[in-house]
């Protein structure tokens, strides 16, 4: 795993609605290799995070609203999955301004499973190669991407870097790529 010692990375979610696993694991192994994580939310406070989209899963905390979280304060941003997560978030428009920024400043971007809905709502996946959920590829196909089916793909086009996985059963290639992108 790449040092990232110092690298300031946003997790962006919903309040409810995060797939567990695609929250939990980036987090620890991006902040056992050094970075600085912060989890930002459309409201600061309880995340309730789900298994498999319908069993509750644990609580977390979220420091920052997306409302009032600066781009310029981070080097990364990790876009985690859940139907209703990423369902919620492209619907909220501080959450998709944040993105925007970030990717507007050229900061790398990792989305596992559902999250790319936030991207394709924020308008950066013309261009671009990535995967999802298989469910995803016609929103990303009539946004302008090009979708395939592997486990971690990593697209350089444009001016940020793209990391994007398919579902929790590929976490450790996302992580790797990700921690990668970030270094």
């Amino acid at each position: 795993m790449n040092d990232l010692t110092g690298t300031r990375i946003a997790v962006l979610l919903a309040n409810s609605g995060v797939e567990q696993a695609e929250l939990t694991t980036p987090w620890q192994a991006l902040g056992d290799a050094g970075a600085r994580m912060t989890l930002i939310a459309p409201e600061t406070g309880e995340v309730q995070a789900f298994n498999n989209d319908v069993e509750k899963g644990d609580t977390f905390r979220a420091d920052v609203a997306v409302a009032d979280a600066n781009a310029a304060d981070y080097d990364a941003l990790v876009l985690p999955g859940g139907t209703t997560n990423a369902d919620r978030l492209r619907m909220d428009s501080d959450a998709i301004g944040f993105i925007t920024a970030l990717a507007g400043s050229g900061t790398p971007i990792a989305s596992i499973c559902h999250g790319p809905w936030a991207l394709v709502e924020a308008g950066l996946v013309d261009g671009r190669t990535l995967t999802s959920f298989p469910s995803l590829q016609t929103d990303i196909r009539n946004a302008g991407g090009t979708w395939v089916d592997e486990e971690a793909v990593t697209c350089t086009a444009g001016n940020f870097t793209l990391v994007t996985s398919r579902n929790p059963g590929d976490l450790d290639p996302f992580v790797e790529a990700a921690a990668k992108a970030f270094a």
